[in-house]
């Protein structure tokens, strides 16, 4: 077994335990069961594989696709919901599904260029921000969609976990983000279907569009919430990020007529909330999302 596998397997196991570690024993029957059911051709995975089983197929006709297969659960059959409701509008295209067996099948993105591959942070910027108008939709009446106000909730265990103080994390910047979060969510605007994790490891470069994103986690709140992962990714090792975020910042609020305050204000608290998903799933404080939150805070 490669390192790449050996990875992929630790972490599968180390979300879903047990469960995971039966579904990994199945995996290969699974993928053959795929082939069979939507005569595809599955050749050996991209590497490195993190939580799903991502490869390249070829379909009956000969056309490129991509297999994603994952543990069945609630997110991803979320994100199986948002990639049918955006019908391939901004995001790669949902060709096959089967919820139960937690597959999809999607279709293959050429070039596949990474938006973080860009040296230009204004040009990622403006695409990212073309990426969003993209997606705006409403959602629909009876939707399966968490809201952001839950997501929001999980930043409440922090606390708890800490006893009421805020342990590794500075209590100025948790303080700010639970008022921030309280205040933000009370005074939302129109409710959208939201891609949740569109930062620049998701959006890709296409031939059917420009560029496309990827893996969306499906969540409903105002369009200004969007911007959250774009700000605090693609920030360690560059030089001056408070003037990086800065212009992230300012370029947003021009190309997607969003107020600047509330882009500043959803950034800081989803920074925090993010850096505390990362402690809550591997014991470290997410270092990178923690610098855009500081950041953020002084702008």
């Amino acid at each position: 077994m490669s390192r790449d596998s050996d990875t992929f397997s630790r972490n599968v196991i180390g979300v879903h335990g047990e469960v995971g570690a039966a579904w990994l024993g199945r995996l290969s029957g699974i993928i053959a069961d795929c082939e069979r059911r939507w005569s595809i051709k599955v050749m050996p995975p991209f590497a490195p594989l993190s939580y799903a089983y991502v490869a390249p197929a070829n379909l009956a006709d000969g056309s490129e696709a991509v297999l994603k297969v994952r543990v069945p659960h609630g997110d991803f059959q979320l994100e199986m919901e948002a990639l049918r409701l955006f019908d391939g509008k901004g995001t790669v295209r949902l060709l096959q599904a089967d919820p139960g067996l937690g597959a999809m099948v999607l279709e293959r993105l050429k070039t596949g260029t990474l938006l973080s591959s860009l040296t230009d942070d204004g040009r990622a910027t403006t695409i990212a921000a073309q990426v969003m108008q993209q997606l705006l939709r409403s959602p629909p009446p009876g939707h399966c969609f968490p809201g952001v106000s839950e997501w929001a909730a999980g930043l409440g265990t922090l606390r708890e976990r800490f006893g009421g103080a805020t342990g590794p994390f500075p209590e100025s910047l948790v303080d700010r983000a639970e008022t921030l979060f309280s205040q933000l969510i009370a005074t939302m605007g129109e409710p959208v279907l939201l891609h949740g994790d569109l930062h620049q490891y998701n959006i890709l470069s296409a031939q059917r569009q420009p560029w496309l994103a990827i893996d969306p986690k499906g969540v409903v709140g105002e369009a200004e919430y969007e911007v959250g992962p774009f700000l605090r990714n693609c920030l360690l090792n560059r030089p001056h990020p408070e003037r990086l975020l800065a212009r992230r910042v300012d370029k947003l609020a021009n190309d997607l007529g969003f107020e600047r305050e509330r882009i500043l204000g959803w950034g800081l608290a989803q920074a925090v909330l993010s850096a505390w998903w990362s402690f809550e799933d591997s014991g470290r404080v997410g270092e990178e999302a923690m610098i855009c939150a500081q950041v953020l805070a002084d702008l």
